[in-house]
């Protein structure tokens, strides 16, 4: 393979390091995958799908070998956080005054040390608990008692470690680790956040929206705090808690480098949910006419994971390596990491709206067959990919 400018690659995934540098990915056959293999490769859930109504599923999707299981690299395969700086053109760094909040559920043993790996990989400053840059509680806002491990959530929480370090490197990390994959556990480690000083709360999970979805609004009902939550990986269709009206709901588009003016093109990825709520009411800064209540997403990110990002993480088969990930898990964290760029008191997912020229208008694509901008992307607002993907921070 050779190396070339990732700006004059137009390739559904650039396979580089921290550097514009192609790194080959390999097979589980000890072979090379190549450029065009991974582009159609498959990828899967890393969580089990919710039991019931009262639990949810984490939206990250891996990549997956011949063999069916996530793909092992040696080196990092993906979206690098320089690239992603680039692509949406983050250039602050963020303050150690700044705390981003993960709230995922079960344990993840090895946190602290996989994020260390992958920011030492991308020359990202340490962040570590004995230097006040990380901390890991359980629900409760405790140390040291934690959940059972689940080896899916810890991918999840893996990845969205990463993606806030990369858009927000000098920032405070703070994981919270719900006992359980319901509402009412990942809602209380919400609560436990803001409480323990988070300036953005970062939630990639969601469940079926039902009638209870509006007993739970109060966990996200958090006024100057930014709350984002993935909008779904299943397409058209809304889900809890990206359909409260006290949230970002954050979509997903395919990302992939261009020889434009940008150096990126992006089209909504089809596996983004988006949709019109049946049980919340329309916020005041929502102004759309095809849905009367709240509609799903605000703004989007990267989410497909065949133009996916590099992550370190744990592996169903060895205890850690990179991987390639996406899903609006993806794009959810990403964001959150934005806001925190900016670091000032939100109106709830109001901003990007008072602010559209600091957004990429996502003009194509779409996430089904609702014969509507609800699931078809095209100028201005459109539910998979919402009002658009950052253009700096301004937005947030």
């Amino acid at each position: 393979m050779t190396t070339q400018h990732p700006f004059l690659r137009a390739l559904p995934l650039a396979l580089v390091l921290a550097a514009p540098a192609c790194a080959s990915v390999d097979g589980d056959d000890g072979s090379t995958m190549t450029d065009d293999e991974i582009a159609v490769a498959s990828h899967i859930r890393v969580c089990n799908a919710p039991l019931d109504g009262d639990e949810v599923s984490c939206h990250a999707r891996v990549l997956i070998g011949r063999d069916g299981q996530p793909q092992p690299n040696a080196t990092p395969a993906g979206l690098t956080p320089a690239q992603l700086r680039d692509a949406y053109q983050i250039t602050g760094t963020g303050s150690s005054s700044t705390i981003i909040a993960i709230v995922d559920a079960y344990d993840y043993p090895n946190a602290e040390s996989d994020l260390a790996v992958y920011r030492a990989q991308f020359g990202l400053p340490s962040c570590t608990t004995a230097n006040g840059c990380f901390k890991k509680v359980n629900q409760d806002g405790v140390q040291g008692s934690y959940p059972r491990v689940n080896v899916g959530w810890a991918q999840e929480m893996a990845l969205d470690l990463d993606m806030a370090s990369a858009m927000c490197p000098s920032c405070k990390l703070l994981l919270v680790e719900s006992k359980s994959a319901t509402f009412a556990d990942l809602g209380t480690a919400v609560d436990t956040a803001v409480k323990l000083g988070a300036h953005v709360v970062s939630n990639s999970y969601g469940g079926s929206e039902s009638a209870s979805a509006a007993s739970y609004d109060s966990h996200y009902t958090h006024p100057g705090i930014a709350i984002t939550v993935s909008s779904g990986d299943s397409g058209y269709g809304v889900e809890s808690p990206a359909s409260s009206p006290h949230v970002t709901a954050v979509g997903g588009t395919s990302l992939r480098s261009a020889a434009n003016t940008r150096g990126w093109s992006e089209t909504a990825w089809n596996g983004a949910g988006s949709g019109c709520s049946t049980v919340f009411a329309k916020p005041s800064w929502q102004t759309d006419t095809g849905c009367a209540k709240r509609s799903v997403a605000d703004v989007s990110a990267i989410a497909d994971p065949n133009t996916g990002v590099a992550v370190y993480g744990p592996s169903t088969r060895r205890n850690a390596t990179w991987m390639v990930f996406g899903g609006t898990s993806v794009a959810a964290p990403l964001v959150g990491g934005i806001y925190a760029v900016n670091a000032g008191a939100v109106n709830f997912g109001g901003d990007p709206y008072a602010h559209t020229s600091a957004l990429f208008d996502v003009t194509s694509g779409n996430n089904g067959s609702c014969g509507g901008y609800l699931c078809t992307a095209g100028a201005g607002y459109d539910g998979p990919t919402g009002l658009g993907t950052p253009n700096g921070a301004t937005a947030f």
